[in-house]
C-alpha cells in the first residue's frame, strides 16, 4: 500500500485514454487500490457530454458521441482549475438511458492524485498538458468490441444489432481517426488494461514519485 502527502502541494493529475472498453476504467480503480485511505479521485470524461436538452430522444440517439465535439471540455478544463488550488467539484454525471447529462452531480475532492480516464483527453493540447503522467491502454478491438455488447446489452439496455450498428458507424471509424493516433502523446502504453501487476507496481512508484518530489 503506497502512502503519499500532498498537504503543501497541488494534486497530481493523471490520465488514462485507450478505446471504449479497453479497460480505462479497470486501469484506475487498480491505480487507486495501491494508495491508503481517500488520496486518489477518478472522474470519468464520460460524464462530461455536452447537455443536449435541446434535442428529442430520438435526435440524441444519432449524435456521433465518439467525436472530440461531443464532450465539454470547457467544463473539464474549469474543475481541473478548481482541483489544483484544492477545491472540491460537483462533478456531472451522464444518463446513458437518456442520452444526456442527468441533474445529479457527485462531488469530487482534491486528493493528492486525480486521475482522468476517458477517450479524447489528448485531443486538445490545452488539456493534454495538464497531466503529469499520461496513460494509453491498448487493447486490441475485437476485445473491446466483445466487451462493449456484453457491457451495453446487460447494463444500458440495448440490442446486439444497435451496438454493432454503433460500433461500425462511429466508435471504429472515430478511434482510427483521432484515438489511436493519440498513443503518440502517452508517456507509457499499456496492453490488455489494468490488470498486469507488474505494470501497476511501476505506475505506483511513479505516481508516488510524482506526489512526493
Amino acid at each position: 500500500m503506497n502512502n503519499v502527502n500532498a498537504s503543501n502541494n497541488h494534486p497530481v493529475f493523471i490520465s488514462i485514454v485507450g478505446a471504449s472498453c479497453s479497460g480505462k476504467t479497470a486501469l484506475a480503480r487498480n491505480i487507486a487500490k495501491r494508495f491508503s485511505g481517500s488520496q486518489v479521485s477518478v472522474i470519468s470524461e464520460d460524464n462530461y457530454y455536452k447537455r443536449q436538452d435541446q434535442l428529442t430522444p430520438e435526435q440524441r440517439v444519432s449524435i456521433n458521441y465518439d467525436h472530440p465535439s461531443a464532450f465539454d471540455h470547457d467544463l473539464l478544463l474549469e474543475h481541473i482549475a478548481k482541483l489544483s488550488k484544492g477545491e472540491s467539484i460537483d462533478c456531472p454525471t451522464y444518463d446513458y438511458s437518456l442520452h444526456n447529462r442527468s441533474e445529479t452531480t457527485v462531488e469530487v475532492q482534491a486528493t493528492p492524485v486525480i486521475i482522468c480516464e476517458g477517450i479524447m483527453l489528448y485531443q486538445a493540447e490545452v488539456l493534454r498538458n495538464l497531466f503529469a503522467l499520461k496513460l494509453f491502454v491498448d487493447t486490441p478491438l475485437d476485445i473491446c468490441l466483445a466487451r462493449r455488447i456484453g457491457r451495453d446489452v446487460s447494463e444500458r439496455n440495448r440490442s446486439v444489432e444497435s451496438v454493432l450498428t454503433q460500433y461500425q458507424d462511429t466508435v471504429r471509424p472515430m478511434y482510427l481517426e483521432f484515438i489511436e493516433p493519440s498513443k503518440y502523446y502517452a508517456d507509457i502504453i499499456l496492453p490488455m488494461g489494468g490488470h498486469n501487476e507488474i505494470a501497476l507496481d511501476v505506475l505506483s512508484s511513479k505516481i508516488t514519485q510524482l506526489v512526493n518530489r
